[in-house]
């Protein structure tokens, strides 16, 4: 409806976005309302462009942004209107970065709207709560609560009953709108990080990698390959620079920590998670061979559980010694860590755990063992001693 307020104006534009093009198919979703009200109402449906083109020339358009780099289709495109449907499933650069598309001419009276609907929830919680809840009223950014009760055209019971079967965070977060509702662990507060623009020049940096080779599938939710750049100072407080993600294939993984090790620089030395057993030796083998040829690499066998590791950087943390420096992987990772080890995943909590560990070691790193393929092999090594 806000979308529609100005479509008697010539020159006038406006914009719905969801994160994915098929959201905004699905039944009783943004397109098949747009129909079930513009079919009849004189305005044309123009399928080239996903747009409702008015008499007047105004359009309407139906987009998405699926990934961070979709953002560039909107590239000299202007909009009077930009509305986010389901918010928190958008990440925030996508959200704030659609702001340079919000314009108008110098003589037109149109107000420059930008407006999101959402549940609590989703990768975006974090950051949607922050703008518009923590900060809203300060920046000027109106939040308005909706709860079941605001909508007198539902079936109240019967959705009552289907949201009775969710855990209490998501039937909080859907039924009563609870923004505070949240999965918590036991070793981690985000507010124990303080988020700084950089860190002191002198820093021992380190990448750690706990690799996981699972692409992502439909109704999977499989573990990711992380890696987390960790740097101590000299007044030993620990800074983590970044932490890189990927579920993909076991090349892809590949790909991505060669990329990652270039663009870090041969000087900071890249420890990997070696998993137990001859297949674990053989990846580390071939890492090193191959893919990190000429890095300082070792790979560092597992010991204890990922609750175990993750204590001393527990620790630092709520001592205030662990500081992040800022970037758009934070919101993930606090999440994660928040919810450690009761959320689904713990990827970033275990690269963070093996960096700091790394970085703190007092003890001799384990001698590592040497695979022999075959006889010549054995021959050449014997023949180098």
């Amino acid at each position: 409806m806000s979308a529609l307020q100005y479509v008697d104006i010539s020159g006038y534009a406006a914009l719905l976005l969801r994160r994915t093009f098929k959201a905004l198919t699905l039944p009783e979703a943004l397109l098949d309302r747009s129909r079930m009200w513009l079919v009849g109402s004189g305005a044309k449906w123009q399928s080239d462009s996903n747009s409702w083109v008015f008499p007047s020339g105004a359009k309407l358009v139906f987009g998405y942004l699926e990934a961070d780099k979709d953002v560039e289709q909107y590239q000299s495109a202007a909009f009077q209107f930009i509305g986010f449907d389901e918010l928190t499933q958008f990440t925030e650069y996508q959200y704030r970065y659609m702001h340079s598309r919000a314009r108008r001419l110098a003589e037109s009276d149109i107000p420059i709207r930008i407006r999101g609907a959402s549940n609590p929830g989703s990768i975006g919680h974090e950051w949607v709560k922050q703008r518009f809840i923590i900060e809203g009223k300060q920046y000027g950014r109106p939040f308005i609560p909706a709860t079941l009760s605001d909508n007198p055209h539902l079936d109240r019971p019967a959705y009552i009953k289907s949201l009775n079967n969710l855990d209490s965070v998501t039937r909080a977060r859907l039924l009563q709108g609870d923004w505070s509702a949240r999965v918590e662990g036991n070793k981690f507060r985000r507010e124990w990080f303080e988020i700084v623009d950089a860190s002191p020049s002198s820093c021992q940096k380190l990448r750690f990698w706990d690799m996981a080779a699972t692409e992502a599938k439909k109704g999977k939710d499989p573990d990711w390959t992380a890696g987390c750049l960790m740097g101590l100072s000299s007044e030993q407080t620990l800074y983590i620079f970044d932490i890189k993600r990927l579920r993909g294939t076991p090349q892809a993984n590949e790909q991505l920590v060669k990329q990652t090790a270039e663009l870090d620089g041969k000087d900071i030395p890249v420890r990997m998670e070696q998993e137990p057993g001859s297949s674990g030796v053989k990846v580390i083998d071939d890492y090193r061979r191959r893919v990190l040829m000429g890095w300082d690499f070792k790979g560092i066998p597992s010991t204890g559980s990922k609750e175990v590791r993750a204590n001393p950087l527990s620790s630092q943390a709520e001592a205030g010694n662990v500081k992040l420096i800022r970037g758009t992987w934070i919101t993930e990772f606090l999440d994660e860590a928040e919810a450690f080890p009761s959320g689904g995943h713990d990827d970033q909590v275990d690269a963070a755990s093996g960096a700091f560990n790394q970085l703190t070691l007092t003890e001799p790193e384990p001698e590592e063992t040497v695979v022999v393929y075959d006889a010549m092999e054995q021959v050449k090594d014997l023949e180098l001693r």
